[in-house]
């Protein structure tokens, strides 16, 4: 996620914090609580969640390349004694022209 570009004034991104511990959940992080529950067949309550977006973001260097941009979410969570990150891509995966990148190793994902 290093190779996005934002110096065109294209894409954006933000963030939302979640503090769950003693306290209702909302909707967003009973989902997230449901991913993990169901992804690694465990029990799991939340009580911190942090969901980053990056949206319609162009990759490096923007100015060659500003109109196939990605979205993508980040979203890292714990319990205080377990952590998670669910990495989130727009529908129809990576939209970025691999093959003008400055490395041509790209990645999606993580390893």
């Amino acid at each position: 996620w290093d190779n996005a570009d934002f110096s065109r004034g294209v894409g954006t991104t933000f963030y939302q914090e979640f503090h769950t511990l003693n306290t209702a959940k909302p909707p967003f992080v009973r989902d997230v609580e449901a991913k993990i529950r169901r992804y690694l067949r465990s029990s799991y309550s939340a009580a911190w969640t942090l969901k980053i977006t990056w949206e319609k973001a162009p990759a490096y260097a923007a100015r060659t390349d500003t109109w196939r941009t990605n979205t993508y979410q980040a979203i890292l969570t714990t319990d205080g004694f377990r952590s998670y990150v669910l990495m989130l891509f727009q529908e129809g995966g990576m939209q970025w022209d691999y093959t003008r990148l400055p490395a041509t190793n790209a990645l999606i994902g993580y390893t």
